[in-house]
């Protein structure tokens, strides 16, 4: 099966990711879950290019990108994907904007601390949505994430590395 049917049949619901795992699953899993597994994050934000952590995961192509821009239900099952992560990680959207959620201070000890997995899963996750259709998500998603970024640098002995932010930055 070629990649655009493999991302877009996981996406509309219609087909399970190289594990027998739907979107709609996935996007359900409680936060410890997609703490401790690693091999999902490349199937709900593909990118162009293969991932070395899941080698059997599809890679974007330009026609399952074009699909993205043209289909609003495969953009919609991607904002939900995002919208989950941003929970996972302890933001909220609020006007439009990315913002620390209230419990942000207890979600945020899984993964703010330097080299930390999961700010390899935020570079994919911005990467992701800028190709397949919401830069607007996308940048707010950074504009939130510069302001941790900066608050995070008063800090001795900060939780983001400026490698990582310049990562997010590219991406």
């Amino acid at each position: 099966m070629d990649a655009k049917a493999q991302i877009t049949g996981f996406f509309d619901g219609t087909q399970a990711d190289d594990r027998g795992r739907f979107l709609r699953d996935i996007q359900s899993w409680p936060d410890a879950r997609l703490e401790a597994v690693h091999d999902f994050i490349q199937w709900m934000f593909p990118l162009t290019e293969p991932s070395p952590v899941n080698p059997s995961a599809p890679v974007l192509d330009r026609e399952t990108m074009d699909a993205f821009h043209a289909s609003p239900e495969l953009r919609l099952a991607l904002r939900a994907s995002w919208m989950r992560m941003l929970d996972f990680y302890g933001f909220e959207i609020s006007d439009g904007r990315v913002q620390r959620a209230a419990n942000f201070a207890e979600k945020s000890e899984k993964w703010l601390y330097q080299n930390n997995h999961n700010h390899l899963r935020i570079t994919r996750i911005l990467k992701c949505l800028r190709l397949l259709g919401l830069e607007r998500e996308a940048a707010a998603f950074f504009d939130c994430l510069a302001e941790l970024y900066a608050s995070e640098g008063v800090k001795p002995r900060p939780g983001i590395t400026e490698r990582t932010f310049e990562f997010w930055r590219a991406a």
